[in-house]
């Protein structure tokens, strides 16, 4: 048996040598745990062994994993689970049941939710070597990306960091000011610092402060009373009162009219609301997060922003890198949306020649726009192997990204980027009678477009004699 010898064969431990192999032992059990990386790490294979289900999703997204090797008896989650859940994610990943309990009927359930084996413990360490063998094939596995308790992707060191503070900062009150640019994925560190908190059972409740139209703004956010406006037919809860007992997401803060601060200033200040058109308060228990694109000190500079909202928001800032700057997670995260998109279908492996360009791209939609790639990339492509035709930039002309032709400087990709914009804007302007219909055109907010044409002016762009006012 393996657990009562460490003992491999020489010729057996030098064929494991050569494989390289990265096993994750998911094993409650201490003894046999031990039993198991002692006896693998002598035949070279790299070893990490975890107690349960929850160590064995977290280990998933923190290193490579050529094959798992798990207990069904685990607490908390048993091997059933885990393999469906690890299936999942990542169907082509090599997962062996191990079980003092074997029986044909759970061998063949288990089979038939995806395992790549079942053994009864008490296997020696040559079978459980041929087994790995035969599972991983010619081809290396791709490196998964499952994470513990859907938390972000991220192998980067800052995203590391910006993970390990989110998650620290979930179970406290504290009022949360996430920043970066578009697309580096403010929400989604906002969604698990609440599935983090003690709050995590109650209402996650979002209100962007851009796509709202100022006059609609303050009854979406603090709710009104029947009559209080043309249209009141019925009262209705606002945003805060949604939220009550969980955590209010003010996407955009930087957005909102300044007329309006004041107001969610006082609420923010005193933990209560008054409804419009109502002569009561209304006390709340709910969880701030708010986002922005724009540098928030520099809203407040310039007048547009009140710095005591500002004080409020920003207990505690949490800064976002954009994609660029985290290069480590561009292809876990690539890899992921591309099991997400598949819904279940077997997804391409990514060439080597895909993976530089995706590693050197300079990715001005940041998360956003890798997501975009990934789904654009599996309907262009036709085999079992993503090449860099596939993959169909933004902005970039095709056949510009060739093995023959390297990808362009991050600088000219983003202004070829720019040129496409405002070549859109501009097209969208010309065939709309309104601001306000180019915008929903563009699937942008006004306010956005307006910010876009302004700029546009200020670099020379002729957008007079065009339609939309």
């Amino acid at each position: 048996m393996l657990a009562d010898s460490c003992a491999l064969p020489p010729a057996a431990a030098e064929a494991a040598r050569q494989r390289h192999l990265h096993l994750l032992v998911v094993e409650d059990d201490a003894a046999m745990r031990e039993a198991l990386e002692t006896t693998l790490l002598d035949t070279g294979i790299t070893v990490r062994g975890v107690a349960d289900g929850r160590q064995a999703l977290a280990a998933i997204g923190d290193a490579p994993v050529d094959a798992v090797l798990t207990d069904v008896q685990l607490p908390n989650m048993d091997g059933h689970e885990l393999l469906r859940r690890i299936r999942r994610a990542n169907p082509q990943l090599p997962v062996i049941l191990m079980t003092a309990y074997g029986s044909i009927e759970r061998a063949v359930e288990a089979m038939r939710d995806g395992a790549s084996d079942y053994l009864r413990k008490g296997f020696d360490v040559d079978t459980l070597l041929q087994r790995i063998d035969r599972l991983r094939g010619p081809q290396p596995t791709a490196v998964p990306v499952l994470e513990d308790d859907d938390a972000p992707i991220a192998r980067a060191p800052n995203s590391l960091r910006t993970r390990a503070i989110a998650k620290r900062v979930a179970v406290s009150n504290a009022t949360v000011l996430l920043s970066g640019e578009s697309g580096t994925g403010k929400e989604v560190i906002a969604r698990y610092i609440h599935a983090q908190s003690p709050r995590a059972e109650k209402p996650f409740v979002a209100i962007n402060c851009a796509a709202i139209p100022e006059s609609m703004l303050e009854a979406m956010l603090f709710g009104h009373e029947k009559g209080a406006f043309t249209g009141a037919t019925q009262a209705t809860p606002g945003k805060f009162e949604q939220a009550q007992g969980g955590t209010l997401l003010l996407d955009e803060i930087s957005e909102m009219p300044l007329s309006l601060q004041p107001k969610l200033l006082r609420v923010l200040q005193e933990s209560e609301v008054e409804r419009v058109g109502g002569r009561r308060m209304l006390r709340l228990d709910v969880r701030i997060i708010a986002t922005t694109n724009r540098e928030l000190r520099s809203e407040v500079s310039a007048g547009r922003f009140r710095e005591d909202l500002y004080y409020r928001l920003s207990v505690m800032p949490i800064p976002l890198s954009p994609l660029r700057e985290r290069r480590e997670d561009i292809l876990p995260l690539f890899r992921h949306m591309l099991l997400r998109h598949a819904e279940g279908r077997a997804t391409p492996r990514l060439s080597a020649c895909a993976e530089q360009f995706l590693s050197q791209y300079d990715w001005p939609g940041n998360v956003r726009e890798l997501d975009n790639l990934a789904n654009r990339t599996l309907i262009l492509c036709n085999g079992d192997e993503i090449t860099a035709q596939d993959m169909n930039f933004e902005g970039v002309n095709d056949g510009a990204l060739t093995p023959s032709a390297p990808i362009a400087r991050a600088g000219e990709l983003k202004a070829d980027m720019e040129v496409v914009e405002q070549q859109k804007i501009l097209q969208a302007i010309a065939t709309t009678r309104t601001r306000k219909e180019a915008a929903e055109q563009l699937g942008v907010a006004v306010r956005t477009l307006r910010h876009k044409l302004q700029k546009m002016r200020e670099q020379g762009v002729d957008i007079s004699g065009r339609g939309g006012t």
